[in-house]
């Protein structure tokens, strides 16, 4: 059975919904009116089953070490000051429309602020996505302060946390969900990491695979 992720399951409803409705004034219709409805039904039930890929959170084995935040492909990966974190590695990862929405947590810690930022809506790969809309987490870790950044892009409008500050989450739990896919950024502090395994244009999994192995 597929998992619905938390935050996706009104747009399931809604969509399978419309489709029933349709159906039903399919039945009680005739002649181009019935034909016109039968093309719309088909067109919602196959919308209906892209939201349920869309939304889809399949279980996962958690990795060692620290592990991918998101689905999606690494697109940048720098070294630079942050004014939270310190000197860190920023690893941006890029979600597409059909990867798993549902963002999970690369290690332990405890969430020390949630801060939601307005902003605009351009595509996340593009320079200007550093002024959309974002989620900002500061997590408290037994490696030091660590930052995820939840960026919505042209299509995702919407990020939903599932955490709240001074939260304990284990490593690998779910923290939120962006939807229809956008980009999220993870800072990591630069002295503790001992190795990156992870390149540029790496397709990674959330909560699976490990992206760094920290100094202990």
């Amino acid at each position: 059975m597929i998992s619905i992720a938390k935050g996706g399951l009104p747009w399931v409803l809604g969509s399978f919904t419309t489709t029933f409705f349709f159906i039903l004034f399919t039945y009680f219709t005739s002649g181009l009116l019935s034909s016109i409805l039968l093309v719309l039904c088909l067109l919602f039930f196959l919308f209906s089953c892209l939201i349920i890929v869309f939304f889809r959170d399949p279980f996962r084995v958690i990795g060692p070490g620290v592990v991918a935040v998101a689905d999606g492909k690494i697109r940048e990966i720098v070294h630079l000051q942050d004014p939270d974190v310190g000197s860190c590695i920023r690893i941006s990862t890029f979600m597409n429309i059909h990867n798993v929405h549902v963002n999970r947590m690369p290690l332990d810690g405890t969430i020390q602020s949630i801060t939601h930022y307005l902003g605009c809506h351009v595509p996340a790969f593009k320079k200007e996505s550093d002024s959309n809309e974002r989620v900002v987490l500061l997590i408290k870790t037994d490696i030091g302060l660590m930052k995820i950044v939840q960026i919505a892009g042209a299509v995702a409008r919407r990020i939903v946390p599932y955490v709240t500050q001074d939260t304990m989450v284990k490593k690998g739990e779910k923290i939120g969900l962006i939807r229809l896919g956008s980009r999220v950024d993870l800072y990591l502090p630069a002295n503790r990491i001992k190795v990156l395994v992870i390149q540029v244009h790496d397709t990674i999994t959330a909560g699976e695979d490990t992206i760094a192995k920290i100094d202990d």
